[in-house]
């Protein structure tokens, strides 16, 4: 913090390698420029890693760049921003229920378990849109003060890194990570040795220590089994992930869920709230059973007694999406949790059975997640809808409720109704932590005209409706800032390109030069390729697509990215069928795909393609986050209405491809369907309104809709907003 005089070198050497360690950086782009003028080209080539960079400056180095007084006024900002920002107080979003407010006790914290984190491009422990969600929960937890505690599990080899060869047939290559060299640290003792815990999986003890990231002021644990104390195949568990086969991914989930709750308690970390995203780390609820039968010995009583601290939230309609273990797999791996807890295996099993009598033989994640809790969600209100109907059989045929699980109003839980029909399954709309998501350029924009106050008031729809204004923002600033940003991405582009991982277009030397064009309506798509998400969806009818991109008046172009599971043969086959496309001469280099998508190239594409395009086939796109990150950047979303979208769109904030009400007998008929209408909607709406320009060279009624779409999508599909929601009606409901 400024203290008014100059400090010591030693100081502020000890506080950049402070901040270093706190991924608060990688939402503040001033931090960020710090590190990259320190070594452009480790910062570049580390991912962006300011311990990396740290690495390779020495603090003779770093004590020399503290002498200049450009570097210092560059720094000290910065610096006091962080250490203002770390020293304000925990609180929770008002309209919550504590103890604090009864007893003068502080805050409840939350606990949140996940199997992934998308946290930066250079912490490989996440595979897509679950584990982005997970980081941008746990970065408006810190910005909103929540207390708050992350679980989860530190992949040694992270997932893999994409390669296309040259059939275009996905490759997965695994790399090493370092923990030395990223932003984690070890949690110790306070005699300075590793927190060391275990849980019995069959009859193996498996140790594991921890490793802890500092997200602005939330924590997030890793847990990793790769220790001296473990056999050979213990210490691969958390090597990969979601690796191996159905015998790895329990394993996994015994020590994220049994081993995650025994570290907390190590910690003397005590949470009120265990939220359980998603059913990988159900089996917490194990755990806190044993705990409340070693403290009342009464089987019913513990099971209220883990409800009561437990909500649930579900990301996927998809059947395949949820785990499902057979009965000699759950006997042979828990069958030492049961005696514990003081059960037999049928009562194990039927906490993961819809039907608890007769036991089923298949024990299902998502059903001991939902039995557990006393709260569970949707991540968008159709979404909600379609999982209520999913579930409704746990209810029973009138939607009875486990015993102490109450509803919402609206039919979610949380509140008590006179509703008896609909399960006790509400929604909260996923969002996105809007500043992880806004370029540097969109950053600077956007600071330029509001004095830095945007950053917190990204969620308040009045302000938008201020800053959307042409008197503070004007037509020509606006699309001034989509061609920059479209020369970025293309540049972009053209560098990976140079050295080698593109496909599609111009290559070597030449990319530099010819690869797409600045002045062409560019279209991203990027996300799982999981064949329901219908990648090839544009290109149907082959002819009318190469009739929209070769048109020499207004032509378009397109970019992909995107990584198939490494077990998903269709998936793979969809990047097949696109790189081909990439490189057949009738589309003239106009489409080109992205290798190793990962956080950075998702940052870089959301922020310079002027159009982003979501092709599920509906009802099967839970919410999707992926349109919602291009609003902050000045892009639109053209979309089949499902998901968020169909909360989000309006009408004059981006395109619907048909209607949200559409039924359709076979999918067969729905991708017809869809891909007229998006033929349609190209030709007739976006293609024109990008290229219809007045005497100045601005296309008006695009720049309208540009305008409508930060002000709706912006201050609602936030995190801000839904870790609020989250906290109001789950974590501490009136």
């Amino acid at each position: 913090m400024k203290t008014g005089k100059k400090q010591p070198a030693d100081e502020l050497i000890a506080r950049i390698h402070a901040l270093a360690y706190n991924l608060w950086w990688s939402w503040n782009p001033r931090a960020e420029q710090i590190f990259e003028e320190l070594s452009p080209l480790m910062w570049e080539e580390t991912k962006h890693n300011p311990v990396a960079v740290l690495s390779q400056v020495s603090d003779i180095e770093l004590r020399a760049y503290l002498n200049d007084r450009e570097f210092l006024e560059m720094v000290m900002p910065v610096l006091d921003d962080f250490d203002r920002y770390m020293s304000r107080p925990h609180r929770l979003p008002r309209g919550t229920r504590t103890a604090a407010r009864s007893t003068g006790k502080k805050p409840g914290m939350v606990a949140y378990f996940c199997a992934e984190y998308g946290l930066h491009e250079c912490l490989n422990f996440y595979s897509g849109g679950l584990g982005i969600l997970a980081g941008d929960h746990v970065k408006s937890a810190s910005d909103l003060g929540l207390p708050f505690v992350a679980v989860g599990l530190f992949y040694r080899r992270g997932y893999f890194e994409q390669r296309i060869d040259e059939g275009g047939n996905q490759l997965e290559e695994y790399s090493p990570v370092d923990p030395t060299m990223i932003p984690v640290r070890s949690v110790r003792d306070d005699t300075g040795k590793p927190v060391v815990c275990s849980v019995m999986i069959g009859e193996e003890e498996v140790f594991f220590e921890s490793w802890r990231i500092d997200v602005g002021r939330s924590t997030v644990y890793l847990l990793d089994t790769d220790v001296p104390e473990n056999s050979n195949q213990a210490r691969g568990l958390t090597s990969l992930a979601y690796g191996g086969d159905v015998n790895m991914r329990i394993r996994q989930e015994i020590v994220l869920g049994i081993g995650g709750v025994r570290l907390l308690r190590s910690l003397g970390i005590r949470p009120s709230v265990f939220h359980m995203n998603e059913g990988h780390a159900a089996f917490l609820t194990l755990e806190l059973l044993r705990e409340e039968m070693d403290r009342t010995g009464d089987l019913d009583a513990s099971e209220r007694g883990v409800r009561s601290k437990c909500v649930f939230t579900t990301h996927t309609p998809v059947p395949a999406g949820h785990d499902r273990f057979p009965r000699d797999l759950i006997e042979h791996t828990l069958g030492s949790q049961c005696a514990s807890i003081g059960i037999d295996m049928d009562t194990l099993m039927s906490y993961g059975s819809i039907q608890r009598d007769p036991v089923s033989n298949v024990f299902t994640m998502t059903v001991i997640g939902l039995r557990f809790s006393r709260a569970a969600n949707g991540v968008s209100k159709k979404h909600g809808e379609i999982s209520a109907i999913m579930w409704q059989e746990l209810y029973g045929p009138a939607g009875s409720l486990p015993a102490g699980a109450t509803r919402a109003s609206g039919g979610g839980p949380g509140r008590r109704s006179g509703r008896k029909k609909s399960p006790p399954i509400g929604y909260i709309t996923n969002g996105i932590h809007v500043p992880t998501w806004t370029s540097r350029r969109s950053w600077e924009f956007w600071e330029r005209r509001n004095s830095h106050r945007w950053k917190d008031e990204f969620h308040n729809p009045g302000f938008w409706e201020h800053i959307t204004n042409p008197k503070v923002v004007s037509d020509e600033e606006l699309w001034s800032l989509r061609y920059t940003l479209r020369r970025d991405l293309i540049e972009f582009i053209r560098r990976k390109s140079r050295d080698g991982r593109v496909v599609g277009g111009a290559r070597g030397t030449d990319a530099l030069y010819r690869l797409l064009s600045y002045d062409t309506l560019t279209i991203g798509f990027a996300r799982r390729f999981a064949p329901y998400k219908r990648a090839p969806l544009l290109f149907s009818d082959f002819e009318k697509a190469v009739s929209l991109f070769n048109n020499p008046d207004r032509p378009i172009q397109l970019v992909f990215g995107g990584k198939a599971h490494p077990r998903d043969g269709d998936g793979k086959e969809f990047i097949r069928q696109i790189t081909h496309l990439c490189n057949h001469p009738s589309l003239n280099g106009r489409i080109v795909f992205l290798v190793d998508y990962n956080i950075n190239v998702a940052r870089q594409m959301v922020s310079g393609c002027d159009v982003w395009l979501n092709t599920p086939r509906r009802p099967l796109e839970a919410s999707g986050t992926s349109g919602q990150k291009i609003a902050i950047n000045g892009g639109l979303h053209l979309s089949i209405p499902d998901g968020w979208w169909m909360e989000g769109y309006n009408g004059k904030n981006g395109w619907s491809i048909g209607s949200k009400d559409a039924v359709f007998a076979t999918p067969e008929e729905a991708d017809r369907a869809d891909a007229e209408e998006l033929y349609r909607i190209l030709a007739a709406e976006v293609i024109p309104g990008f290229y219809d320009r007045n005497a100045d060279g601005i296309p008006k009624k695009w720049i309208a809709r540009i305008r409508n779409s930060l002000k709706t999508i912006i201050p609602v599909f936030n995190t801000h907003r839904m870790v609020s929601e989250y906290a109001k009606k789950y974590y501490f409901p009136k």
